[in-house]
């Protein structure tokens, strides 16, 4: 299983969803798991039940996600990593790669994207880099690979990605699961 890490829009359910065709995997991503669990928005039930409240949900959602090995590459949360049992599931049951992009790279992104609570403050660069601060040593820590995915396109991210993980073995079966398309 591989799995991908990163700030919130930096591209992991695109590169994701790339990246599992290229290899001939399932797609998963956690975030859509966690809205099917909970039967409503992750906003919705951010800004009703608190971010506490979420992380826990995210949290089963995850062990579950890693435990059953149903897909063969699968996309977080950015803030997935904030928890130390998180962190060490990940590293524990996939090849991880963090997707790194600065915050001045995401928030061109993602500005205009209401679907993210975090960001939905008065200035949204400065609570990205504040984000990016606490978070970046926490994705690098779990990370076996770091792939820049601020510049260039979600194709050439996940060819760099490809290129890396087959130098590294982990693609064309050697330590994927079996595809279940």
């Amino acid at each position: 299983m591989i799995v991908l890490i990163g700030m919130p829009g930096c591209g992991k359910s695109t590169i994701g969803r790339l990246l599992s065709r290229r290899l001939g995997q399932d797609f998963g991503d956690s975030d859509q798991v966690i809205e099917q669990r909970l039967g409503c928005a992750i906003r919705s039930y951010f800004d009703v039940h608190g971010e506490e409240a979420f992380r826990d949900v995210e949290q089963a959602v995850l062990a579950d996600l890693l435990g059953e090995g149903a897909v063969g590459v699968l996309a977080t949360g950015g803030g997935a990593v904030l928890r130390p049992a998180n962190r060490e599931a990940m590293r524990r049951a996939a090849q991880v790669v963090y997707l790194r992009a600065t915050p001045e790279e995401i928030l061109r992104r993602v500005k205009h994207d209401t679907k993210r609570p975090l960001l939905q403050v008065a200035n949204p660069l400065q609570k990205l880099r504040e984000l990016y601060a606490v978070r970046d040593p926490l994705y690098r820590e779990v990370a076996h690979m770091v792939v820049d995915a601020g510049h260039g396109t979600a194709a050439s991210v996940v060819n760099l990605i490809g290129m890396q993980l087959e130098q590294a073995q982990w693609a064309g079966g050697g330590g994927m699961p079996p595809s279940h398309s």
